[in-house]
């Protein structure tokens, strides 16, 4: 690591710390992270920062970073949650420290230091039941009360120990303690458990085992382990820090211990970040999976149409943090603008649309343009839309008695067609209803976009698409999924309640310049005077399906 060229920015306090380890060769000059999330869920917004926060000090020390599973509940765990963990990390362009590594892969070790705890009076068996051992623990500022089972002879928790192993109980019906310090204002210490009865089959260790490690008797020494130098985890980790230290202390020698570092979790408005309440909101079909784009989940944000790139730019943007704060999610959504407005190519879509005949362009004319893929890219090129007489515009483009400042289409009003003519609406066919649906215009031929005589101005621009050749699609409309800033922040009401009614809205038929016929799942657009979009992966080679991903601004800073 250059040292000078680092220090000509700002250093975030983790940083700091790493390289003051550095420059006095701690841990031998090593720099080892790791990323290690609990296979019991999709990974949402605040993993991706804690991702690129953990993969990226390591590329920036040239170091290594490993993914651990942290597989020790396998009542919640599936290979689901595995698989697509390591599909969210490679999409964020990150690579992990040869394979993927996981708890259950130190079962063996952890238990025979868990035999080595009982044998020194360290460790117990303890036989009560969980609430007692609960009002046992007390509170911060009063002393906890011992159970009965403290000072259990070494022989009899050893025995019983390897019984709960061979599968000799039933769940629930012992537990192995460590013996710490029951007045300690720390509660973590109040001979916190290491290990439970748990009959359920695990997911690469299948019936191997009946009993599990507590994550905190795993976490820490699964750093050891690994040879891992900085652990780096969020703020809610830092009263647990003394119980690894102490575990470590206990069964390892020499001076090497993984050192961990705080930092603040990624709070975002309008969104909850509990996999919990995902999953609530999954089971109770709130939303159409994991992978809903109303998801803050990264699968939910790669299908909505965010890129890597956006998501690696704000988790820079939002930096490090010591103290918990809340990140206005418009500053996400903005660097996904930001990201897709470089590399979107543009197209002409219409979503409400409306009929417009040029009177006076020929029935069977039919003109190619020339338009741009992407002003803000020279090598994106351009792409040929057919111009014909019959032509789709947004049904709020036009209006019949517009106010003074409509600048769109109305009678006797004129506007200029995107990359086209300026035309001059003549008159309008409505329904039995009243509904508008035809819309009769002229062009003037010497106003053609591009060309010597569209130097006439209008203050109007709108889109369009040709009637005889766009392509159908089906386009939804995702928006936040919450309407409250802070909809888990209310404790006499459920963060259910603040959904939002109109987070998805799925228009049918919707049309499309055919230059984008052949668009694929994954691919991104920005619908010009519309927004960005993604090709979702439900289209089909008859049917494409197009979601929104952003809309051109920020209109819920309007709505405070």
């Amino acid at each position: 690591m250059d040292f000078q060229e680092n220090e000509k920015r700002s250093l975030n306090f983790i940083e700091s710390i790493i390289e003051e380890d550095l420059q006095v060769n701690k841990n031998q000059g090593r720099v080892h992270l790791r990323f290690p999330p609990e296979p019991n869920g999709y990974l949402h917004i605040g993993h991706a920062k804690s991702i690129c926060l953990n993969f990226g000090l390591a590329n920036e020390y040239n170091g290594l970073c490993n993914l651990r599973f942290d597989d020790t509940n396998p009542e919640k765990e599936d290979v689901e949650y595995v698989d697509s963990i390591m599909e969210d990390i490679s999409w964020l362009g990150f690579d992990w420290d040869g394979d993927p590594k996981y708890a259950s892969d130190y079962f063996q070790q952890l238990y025979d230091w868990s035999v080595q705890l009982i044998k020194e009076g360290k460790a117990y068996v303890d036989e009560q039941p969980q609430e007692l051992i609960s009002e046992q623990r007390g509170v911060p500022t009063r002393p906890g009360i011992d159970s009965p089972y403290r000072n259990r002879p070494v022989e009899e928790s050893l025995d019983l120990f390897e019984r709960m192993k061979n599968g000799e109980f039933s769940t629930g019906d012992m537990i192995l303690r460590s013996k710490i310090d029951m007045s300690s204002p720390n509660m973590h210490m109040r001979d916190p458990i290491m290990y439970r009865i748990l009959h359920q089959t695990h997911h690469r260790t299948g019936d191997d085992w009946c009993i599990y490690p507590m994550y905190d008797w795993a976490h820490g020494q699964s750093d050891f382990i690994e040879g891992i130098t900085h652990s780096v985890c969020t703020l809610e980790f830092e009263i647990h820090r003394p119980l690894y230290d102490w575990a470590l202390d206990q069964i390892v020698e020499g001076d090497y211990r993984p050192r961990q570092i705080e930092f603040a979790r990624l709070n975002l408005s309008y969104t909850v970040m509990s996999k919990r309440k995902l999953l609530e909101l999954v089971k109770d079909n709130h939303v159409n999976g994991w992978d809903d784009p109303r998801m803050p989940t990264i699968s939910g944000f790669r299908r909505r149409g965010y890129t890597p790139e956006s998501i690696r730019n704000f988790a820079d943007r939002i930096g490090v943090a010591k103290r918990d704060n809340v990140i206005d999610v418009s500053l996400l959504e903005f660097s996904v603008r930001e990201h897709l407005n470089q590399i979107a190519p543009r197209a002409l879509a219409v979503l409400d649309p409306i009929k417009v005949v040029i009177t006076n362009y020929p029935e069977s004319k039919v003109e190619e343009l020339e338009l741009a893929n992407n002003q803000n890219d020279e090598n994106a090129g351009t792409r040929i839309v057919p111009f014909t007489r019959e032509l789709y515009i947004e049904r709020d483009d036009f209006m019949e008695d517009p106010p003074k400042k409509f600048f769109r289409l109305g009678p006797e009003r004129e506007v200029r067609l995107v990359g086209a003519y300026i035309i001059k609406c003549e008159d309008f066919k409505k329904d039995a209803e009243g509904n508008i649906t035809e819309v009769y215009c002229t062009y003037d031929p010497d106003t053609k976009s591009g060309g010597a005589g569209a130097k006439r101005k209008v203050k109007g621009t709108i889109h369009w698409v040709s009637a005889e050749k766009a392509v159908d699609a089906e386009v939804r409309l995702y928006d936040r999924l919450f309407v409250d800033e802070d909809p888990d922040g209310h404790k006499d009401k459920n963060f259910k309640e603040f959904l939002n009614p109109d987070s998805l809205k799925v228009l049918q038929n919707c049309k499309i310049e055919p230059a984008f016929s052949t668009v694929k799942p994954g691919d991104k657009l920005q619908f010009q005077r519309l927004g960005y979009f993604c090709v979702d992966k439900d289209s089909s080679h008859n049917k494409l399906v197009i979601n929104r991903t952003v809309p051109l601004r920020d209109s819920w800073s309007k709505r405070k």
